[in-house]
């Protein structure tokens, strides 16, 4: 490994933590009197954390706030919580970096685009879900992909992340050092996530290796950006060794979601990856 290189590994503590509550890789936040969510527009000295949100299990996260607040209104009517025509209040009102919405034991958060935004919002869900109490939490990313290999509405559960060498790990500088964690997600819950498209049998679905890149447009080989210096066989020659790595789809969030899950102890996964 090279020079600068640091491998993270959680203690037994932290693994069986993983089957209950949600772990804070973060001594310092014991010594703040209140702890501010600031791009939620939340905060512990303001809200009663346990109150608002103890009972979620379930949470999903995707780009935009319009997609989730639409998600909600299909898990009210499906859980039988809501009424058609009902309207859900964003909780996250008071900001508009991001918003959420809560029905029962599921919420659903908006992430915007791209690592650094879904980091930001992951940072400030996993201490909201951590001052709330809640336990046994399952968080799954939903949203649109580019596939690989297959056809347009299919579903790829994702059974690692990589990068855009193939590796399944998430590489970030900390202090100038660069830090690699981990990108394996939930691998039972992935396969219960097949087994339900298996029952269900509306979307051809597949579990396969989901690539995070660092943009839409290079970082993913396409040809129309605004800059371009690579022909259309070197693309397709790439996006064919992707395909030999076991990738099936391409997106731009899931590497640092499986880090921080992993981090945290929380069972999460990357599915319902349409592809276009």
């Amino acid at each position: 490994m090279a020079s600068g290189v640091s491998n993270e590994k959680k203690t037994d503590d932290e693994q069986s933590s993983k089957e209950n509550f949600i772990c804070l890789c973060n001594p310092h936040l014991e010594k703040m009197k209140e702890d501010i969510l600031y791009h939620f527009a939340l905060g512990t000295g303001t809200h009663d954390f346990p109150a608002l949100f103890g009972d979620v299990k379930f949470v999903c996260v995707g780009g935009s706030p319009s997609r989730m607040k639409s998600f909600i209104a299909y898990i009210a009517e499906e859980l039988g919580l809501g009424s058609p025509g009902s309207d859900y209040p964003n909780i996250c009102a008071g900001t508009d970096r991001y918003a959420m919405y809560k029905v029962g034991p599921v919420l659903s958060v908006s992430h915007g685009m791209g690592i650094p935004s879904i980091s930001i919002m992951l940072h400030e869900l996993i201490k909201l879900l951590h001052h709330a109490k809640c336990s046994n939490i399952t968080i799954i990313r939903i949203g649109t992909s580019g596939g690989i290999g297959l056809e347009p509405g299919s579903v790829v559960i994702t059974r690692q992340s990589v990068d855009a060498t193939f590796k399944p790990q998430f590489e970030q500088v900390i202090l100038g050092k660069t830090v690699i964690r981990s990108t394996d997600l939930d691998e039972q819950l992935a396969k219960e996530l097949m087994q339900c498209s298996k029952e269900i049998n509306q979307f051809n679905t597949v579990v396969g290796n989901t690539m995070c890149t660092l943009d839409f447009y290079e970082g993913q080989g396409r040809l129309d950006g605004a800059i371009c210096l690579y022909n259309e066989e070197e693309k397709l020659q790439y996006l064919k060794e992707a395909y030999d790595a076991g990738v099936r789809n391409i997106e731009m969030e899931s590497s640092v979601f499986a880090a921080m899950c992993n981090l945290s102890g929380v069972k999460g996964s990357v599915s319902q990856e349409r592809c276009y």
